[in-house]
């Protein structure tokens, strides 16, 4: 199965479920369904930072400081938040990521809602080939700095804008 075919639930603009579709179609027709963001910082505290490869259905080679992904049809976001950190890190026994917020991404051609969540990862990662061109871990302040100089997947800058101002708050 490739990951256009991978069964989502599709949701309406409470996030209740109100039918399912593989992937690619969700994607393609806009069809609102679900997905995760999860930052995950090191030891040290720094947040881990990728480049998706160029393969990807949606936002190919674009930078993101969260791994994560689709929430598959009839899995909740916790399941979801913590297979998708596992997977993308390259790594197993991972904490269960901390659920943070919720919101209703949108941007006139893709929406889905976007449950933010944060884990501390202090094992060795091995990011998946198939999804991370490149990583490292950033301090906040170098992450800043590139925000303004690297292209980014939009949903994951309106993540991490949210994320800034709960933190502020």
């Amino acid at each position: 199965m490739t990951p256009s075919d991978e069964i989502l639930d599709i949701v309406d603009e409470n996030d209740e479920v109100i039918g399912q579709a593989p992937r690619g179609e969700a994607t393609a027709g806009g069809l609102r369904h679900r997905c995760v963001f999860i930052e995950a910082r090191d030891a040290q505290g720094r947040v881990f930072v990728h480049r998706r490869t160029a393969t990807k259905l949606v936002f190919p080679s674009h930078y993101d400081m969260f791994v994560g992904g689709v929430v598959g049809a009839g899995e909740s976001y916790e399941e979801a938040a913590l297979r998708e950190a596992e997977e993308e890190l390259g790594v197993s026994g991972l904490p269960q990521p901390e659920p943070l917020f919720r919101f209703l991404y949108a941007d006139g051609e893709h929406t889905w809602w976007s449950a933010v969540y944060q884990v501390r990862c202090e094992l060795p990662v091995s990011p998946q080939v198939e999804e991370v061109a490149w990583h490292a871990f950033l301090d906040d302040a170098e992450l800043e700095r590139r925000l303004g100089e690297w292209a980014w997947v939009p949903d994951g800058l309106e993540a991490y804008r949210r994320l800034r101002e709960l933190r502020a708050a």
